[in-house]
């Protein structure tokens, strides 16, 4: 059976679905009931040189999961941290219908949650973008977030200077002004973007102006974290995927919890998120990443391949 299923490739994702069709979708996804609180629990495995992942969901229309794997040392083998395979089942029948590359998945649902959570967060005319991270989510946060603000400036801070420069080259190549920067640039950011391996605070909060949205993807563990306590105090709204999920997973909002930096009520769950207009006030997104968040995208590409006759 598995010989005979058609497997979405990494080129045929990106050509099928783009990062505003994935924004596009989550929004509704949301907007239209789905309840991340609800959703299955991912199963977390360490082995000798990584983690495991098992990422299960189902939706109305379809059941899926993701094999996701996390293997830290891959950066200096010049392969990617994190590597997916996807299987998408029909819901009914549970049979399978599809194999999708998962890490084509990862990269462009991350940075298309992250924009539906800024986009009832952050200023509507913000303009400055601060990226810690010279990744492919650094990357697609910059694609991202440019659909849903009218960014011109972005500020690229990354441990790697090659990286970095190249990252900044990339922005410049798509239209927007670009530079690499560093810590203190969050002075004078709009948004801030956490794309990171960090274990440790990235920058120190109380450098963040009024008003600015702060968003943290790079971590799922209790014992990381990329923002201090001082950012997550001066935020007047803490956005999280989900209340169980966060207080499990998210190191940022775990250590704040314990701290008195934030209290467990005053999270607010992504799904009401969606209904808040921005404020003008500071505000942060803390993501872990969600199984449900693949299925969308997901469902939304095999559907598109199916209408170009490849099933």
């Amino acid at each position: 059976m598995t010989a005979t299923l058609p497997y979405i490739d990494e080129a045929d994702i990106f050509g099928l679905v783009s990062f505003a069709d994935a924004v596009t979708a989550l929004a509704k996804a949301l907007s239209g009931g789905l309840d991340p609180q609800a959703s299955l629990q991912r199963s977390i495995r360490d082995v000798e040189h990584g983690q495991l992942l098992l990422m299960p969901a189902e939706t109305a229309a379809a059941v899926g999961v993701k094999l996701s794997t996390v293997a830290p040392g891959n950066a200096e083998r010049g392969l990617p941290r994190v590597q997916a395979l996807y299987v998408l089942y029909d819901r009914v029948t549970l049979t399978p219908v599809a194999l999708l590359n998962g890490t084509a998945l990862t990269t462009l649902r991350t940075p298309a949650v992250s924009a539906v959570a800024v986009d009832h967060l952050a200023p509507p005319d913000a303009r400055h973008l601060v990226v810690f991270g010279a990744g492919p989510q650094a990357w697609g946060h910059v694609e991202a977030l440019r659909i849903i603000r009218p960014l011109g400036n972005v500020t690229v801070v990354g441990r790697d200077p090659d990286r970095a420069a190249a990252l900044v080259a990339k922005v410049r190549h798509s239209g927007l002004d670009a530079r690499v920067g560093s810590h203190g640039d969050v002075a004078d950011a709009d948004v801030v973007v956490c794309a990171t391996t960090a274990r440790r605070p990235l920058f120190d909060g109380r450098r963040l102006r009024p008003g600015t949205c702060v968003v943290a993807v790079g971590s799922h563990e209790p014992n990381a974290r990329e923002v201090d306590d001082a950012t997550i105090r001066s935020a007047g709204r803490v956005v999280v995927e989900s209340h169980d999920v966060a207080l499990r997973e998210a190191g940022d909002i775990i250590q704040a919890v314990r701290v008195g930096a934030v209290r467990e009520d005053s999270l607010v769950e992504l799904r009401d998120a969606v209904h808040l207009t921005p404020t003008g006030g500071s505000s942060l997104f803390k993501s872990v990443g969600m199984g449900w968040q693949d299925l969308v995208v997901a469902e939304l590409a095999h559907e598109r391949w199916t209408e170009k006759g490849h099933a």
